[in-house]
């Protein structure tokens, strides 16, 4: 068995910490730098205004070799101008100016170099042998930043120092804003001078929503949120996106995405069918595929969202009583995968609410699923619901192909 580390070699390992929080996240395309914030950036590489999945990877990668290798700001530059060439990226913030240029890509360089430091420190700072050695953290400010912000200052020069599960601690781990060079030392106790509570008021918001001290969006720990799950961070940025964006980002993020997913609906599932009583429960499931989307389009109709939903009482009401003709459930359970690839896809307008039909060959009889687009689902809003697999006849829909029916991919 390995020994534990001591206190000093726990401070000195090699910082596989910092790369390794770095190489988890996803590459997530947004247009502002606050589509995502607090503990999501945990999970998710962003920069913004970077839509296209080629181009987010390729700046990911100039990201990583500064955190992997140690490369200067002076390298991140010259590959973030390759890169931007490369792609014929532009409309960034920071684009018409030299001093524009050198900001934004300060701003991607540091701001990624500094949370992913921390997340790693965060992890090293919560190794048990550790915090038996030292229990107690120490906020540190650099006293070498031109402008330093008062709070962060008083926070340093009283030596400011909690034990390590203060509450203190998840809103203002640093860094705690744009620029932020604070950092965190482990240390036994508290020393006779040291200040051993936050200043007052120091958990109070004012009328912007922000922490004293805090800049907007920065009132998290990094690294403390790793095991937020995937799904919940695209699932609430899909909402937000319109339908042909919306199902361009899931589709590329679909296979990084689909274990997890998969996982979660099928415990969805058991719960629902263990209590066989609605909750008012629902899960995003998938989205429209980005041809579906344009297939729609063509017809008139717009989603609002690519959002696809599956609603507790849908479950329950396809599986309340056993019939021949119902989708096995292993199979049900596997919905997110299957949704990738059904074996035909028709969009029905033939009633007031559009919607499409997903065909598989399950079992003894071709099966179909319904996604009604845009319906209101209530206190949850507008999604594309998935209603229950139904039996249906090859023959019949295509005699309705040209008549309200129409073949958006595969065959019948």
């Amino acid at each position: 068995m390995p020994r534990s580390p001591t206190l000093a070699g726990v401070i000195n390992l090699p910082f596989a910490e910092q790369i390794d929080f770095f190489r988890q996240k996803l590459n997530l395309p947004t247009e502002r730098w606050d589509d995502i914030e607090r503990a999501a950036h945990d999970r998710a590489f962003i920069v913004a205004g970077a839509m296209k999945a080629d181009l987010l990877n390729d700046l990911r990668e100039a990201v990583e070799k500064g955190i992997a290798t140690g490369t200067t700001l002076k390298t991140f530059r010259e590959d973030f101008a390759a890169i931007v060439a490369k792609h014929g990226w532009t409309g960034w913030t920071g684009e018409g100016t030299a001093a524009g240029r050198a900001w934004r890509t300060r701003v991607i360089h540091e701001t990624n170099l500094r949370t992913s430091y921390a997340a790693g420190r965060w992890q090293q700072l919560h190794d048990p042998e550790l915090q038996k050695r030292a229990p107690y953290w120490r906020y540190i400010h650099d006293d070498s930043v031109l402008s330093p912000r008062p709070q962060h200052k008083a926070w340093g020069d009283t030596r400011l120092t909690l034990r390590f599960d203060h509450p203190f601690w998840q809103t203002h781990f640093p860094p705690n804003g744009w620029g932020c060079r604070c950092r965190i030392v482990a240390v036994h106790a508290p020393g006779p001078d040291d200040a051993t509570e936050p200043p007052a008021g120091w958990n109070t918001r004012g009328e912007n929503g922000q922490l004293p001290g805090i800049d907007r969006g920065w009132d998290y720990a990094p690294g403390a949120n790793v095991s937020t799950p995937l799904q919940d961070l695209v699932d609430r940025k899909l909402f937000n996106l319109d339908a042909p964006i919306g199902s361009a980002l899931y589709q590329s993020l679909a296979p990084a995405l689909l274990t997890e997913k998969t996982a979660a609906f099928g415990a969805f599932v058991d719960t629902a069918l263990a209590s066989m009583q609605s909750r008012g429960k629902n899960m995003v499931v998938g989205a429209l595929a980005p041809q579906w989307v344009r297939a729609a389009q063509q017809r008139g109709i717009a989603p609002v969202t690519a959002e696809i939903m599956v609603r507790d009482q849908d479950v329950i009401h396809t599986f309340r009583n056993a019939k021949s003709d119902q989708l096995p459930l292993d199979w049900y359970k596997q919905l997110p995968m299957h949704l990738q690839s059904p074996q035909a896809v028709v969009l029905d307008t033939t009633h007031p609410r559009p919607a499409f039909l997903l065909v598989y060959d399950v079992g003894q009889q071709a099966k179909k699923l319904v996604v009604q687009i845009d319906y209101q689902v209530r206190k949850a809003g507008t999604f594309n619901v998935l209603d229950t697999g139904r039996v249906m006849n090859s023959v019949d829909i295509k005699g309705q192909l040209g008549s309200g029916y129409e073949l958006v991919e595969g065959q019948l």
